[in-house]
């Protein structure tokens, strides 16, 4: 015999279609089975006679079950779509939510060049301010110190990388006279300290930093909340009035043209007389700072040095534009100081020097910015700068 058809019967608004037999009606009720035609299909066909073929039966079988589950995906179909509605608010909310945290984010880093909202909190922002009586008063060191600190640094870099300065060296064969004899004292030396360290002839820039400085610094994450990257003196001791690290970047006079590479541009740095260096690493100031670098290369002769652009520094002290601002919690333990490198200065070590200029037909020194100590920095502490330097 057949088996009884299970009844079918349409959700009341607000409920949820349940499987299996259908729930109990109150006392004096019949239980009605909706037409084909309110599911919106064709009707179901005819049951077949006791005794009819087995394939007939079989037939019929796989025409009411299809029809019935194209039914009842019609039927469900108004809470499907409720819940879904539910699902793409839920879903809104959480992306504005997003949305809101990257626009505190980029405003966060936006609004210290936002001059209407600098002048509103200069007063509230004093400890984060440096001020200065003139303009002429902003350094704290000498430019003769500033220049003898980076003469040194970069004489030790070039004669720790002497066996790769033969074309240079070719050219300038009094230059070359002068490097060899510091090259002997050099091995002498060498061969001193190798009877304790045998083995250590070849340093790594930053090991040479250490040896001629007595300090390294670095990068790693910033102890400050959402600051991002930050400089650290990882090794050593940093004396008060040191050149610590420099600025690199493409160096623009007022006139010239930066508003593509300002763009979402967090390491444009501003001096005093208006002069822009842009630090970017990335981007198309990556690719403008290269194009400059490479345009005024004299044969075997590199008027700057490309590789902090990269991870692996020719120049140890080439990183400075990722030291961050101070707060009211850490206080600045350095300044930034411009500084003009004069015509005199070695064209062999300008290959050291992370700055160049943008237009070619320049007659003027190039701009170099500084990082000076104002306090003692020991190892393992973070340098923290001021950005914005009030001439009164």
């Amino acid at each position: 015999m057949w088996a009884q058809e299970p009844c079918v019967s349409t959700p009341k608004a607000g409920s949820s279609a349940r499987s299996g037999c259908c729930a109990p009606l109150p006392a004096g009720r019949a239980r009605t089975t909706p037409s084909p035609s309110a599911l919106g299909g064709s009707p179901l066909p005819a049951r077949p006679q006791l005794g009819a073929a087995p394939a007939a039966r079989s037939q019929w079988q796989l025409r009411t079950q299809t029809r019935r589950r194209v039914s009842g995906a019609r039927i469900g179909w108004p809470v499907c779509a409720g819940a879904a509605a539910q699902g793409g608010g839920a879903r809104g909310r959480v992306e504005a939510a997003a949305m809101l945290r990257e626009l505190r984010r980029r405003w966060g880093s936006y609004k210290y060049r936002f001059v209407p909202w600098l002048a509103l909190n200069l007063r509230r922002q004093r400890r984060t301010l440096r001020y200065v009586p003139e303009s002429s008063q902003d350094k704290i060191i000498a430019d003769e110190d500033v220049f003898e600190t980076l003469l040194k640094t970069f004489k030790a870099l070039f004669i720790n990388d002497f066996s790769r300065q033969a074309d240079i060296l070719t050219l300038l064969p009094e230059v070359k006279c002068q490097y060899q004899e510091l090259l002997t004292v050099e091995q002498k030396q060498s061969k001193v300290d190798s009877c304790t360290h045998p083995g250590q002839h070849v340093f790594s820039p930053e090991e040479v930093l250490f040896n001629t400085l007595g300090f390294t610094v670095g990068r790693d994450q910033s102890s400050l909340v959402s600051a991002g990257t930050g400089v650290f003196v990882t090794k050593g001791f940093v004396p008060k009035g040191t050149v610590v690290s420099m600025y690199p970047g493409t160096v623009y006079r007022k006139h010239e043209p930066i508003f593509f590479q300002s763009l979402g541009n967090p390491f444009i740095f501003r001096c005093i007389d208006g002069v822009l260096i842009d630090g970017n690493d990335k981007g198309l100031s990556r690719s403008v700072y290269r194009s400059c670098s490479r345009r005024d290369q004299l044969g075997p002769f590199q008027m700057s040095d490309e590789s902090w652009l990269t991870a692996t520094l020719q120049n140890p002290l080439a990183v400075g534009q990722y030291v961050n601002n101070c707060s009211h919690e850490k206080a600045a333990n350095v300044c930034y100081q411009e500084f003009d490198v004069p015509g005199h200065f070695p064209v062999e070590l300008k290959q050291y020097l992370p700055n160049i200029v943008y237009s070619h037909d320049v007659e003027s020194h190039l701009r170099c910015v500084v990082l000076v100590s104002l306090r003692d920095i020991k190892q393992g502490e973070e340098l923290f700068s001021n950005y914005y330097t009030v001439v009164r």
